[in-house]
């Protein structure tokens, strides 16, 4: 049985959204951010800058496509946790199976130097980690019964959202994923020398 039109078309609009955004990111990588027009992302994705707009607001928007989809799974992650687990458990298990492997994906770096060093995206990726905190604190705060603005589920948000950040240099992400997050479940310990102090 074939699918009904609304399907079609809705895997259609998703197909084109993601080419454009795979053009645009594919040109900002080869030739830098501010040297690529709209124009030139429509021309690679051969559709029409009306096209374009239809799908993002703005070239920043192309290079963060996912932004939305990503902050709603971050808050089902919250809400939508099996009876039982605690927040901080639902938000590691998150962040090892969707944050995670888009942290080894092997253009990850050449895609966090475009932004680090387009102001226009650092300002635009701050603005976005703003959005997702508020979101997530929101989240946390309304499972526990609390105001938005309480303190301890901001915090609890703010280093949620640096985990991926801070794990991105180790060894083995996943066991800095889960490092971190016993930080955030057992609190801060001390960590322990492994040499004795050098004298002066």
């Amino acid at each position: 049985m074939t699918e009904p039109p609304v399907g079609r078309r809705e895997r259609k609009k998703a197909a084109t959204r993601q080419a454009i955004a795979d053009a645009a990111l594919q040109l900002f990588l080869e030739r830098g951010y501010d040297q690529v027009s709209i124009r030139d992302i429509a021309d690679a994705a051969d559709v029409s800058t009306t096209t374009v707009f239809k799908h993002f607001t703005g070239k920043e928007a192309l290079v963060f496509d996912q932004e939305q989809g990503r902050e709603s799974q971050l808050i089902a992650a919250v809400r939508q946790r099996a009876a039982g687990q605690s927040i901080l458990d639902a938000l590691r298990q998150h962040v090892l199976d969707s944050w995670l492997p888009i942290t080894a994906h092997p253009r990850m770096a050449e895609f966090t130097n475009l932004v680090d060093s387009t102001p226009a995206l650092r300002a635009y990726a701050e603005r976005m980690w703003t959005r997702h905190t508020d979101s997530l604190s929101a989240a946390i705060a309304d499972e526990l019964g609390v105001d938005h603005d309480n303190l301890a589920c901001v915090t609890l948000a703010r280093f949620v959202l640096e985990v991926p950040a801070l794990a991105r240099g180790q060894q083995d992400r996943r066991a800095a994923v889960d490092a971190i997050f016993d930080i955030l479940t057992r609190g801060w310990q001390p960590p322990t020398r492994s040499s004795a102090p050098r004298s002066a």
